[in-house]
């Protein structure tokens, strides 16, 4: 997919965030087209595939991705659900230490 700069704006009012914009030109193959997508949705979807894409690379948070797509962060879990993208990335090490600290606890509250 190719891009081009085309002009740079002032943004938009989003809660107490002055948001700056930039206006890109895409290409979209026109068997992408078919599908029925408008100019507005490409938008969309193109916003939340760069986000989910910074959050999944850890370079953004959720709040910071729920701030970015305009929605609460209640919202953004819900998203990351409905996309199938984990919410917490246990390394292995990280969830034996998890597991071990349940079984304590269970352990605690069994005496």
């Amino acid at each position: 997919m190719g891009r081009r700069d085309a002009c740079a704006r002032g943004g938009n009012n989003i809660g107490k965030n002055m948001m700056l914009e930039r206006i890109f030109q895409i290409q979209v193959s026109q068997s992408i087209l078919q599908f029925g997508f408008s100019q507005v949705e490409i938008q969309r979807q193109i916003n939340e595939w760069l986000v989910l894409s910074l959050f999944t690379s850890e370079r953004i948070s959720s709040g910071k991705s729920a701030q970015l797509l305009n929605i609460s962060r209640i919202e953004f879990l819900a998203l990351l659900r409905k996309r199938g993208i984990a919410f917490i990335n246990y390394t292995t090490e990280e969830l034996e230490d998890e597991f071990i600290a349940m079984q304590s606890l269970e352990i605690n509250t069994t005496q």
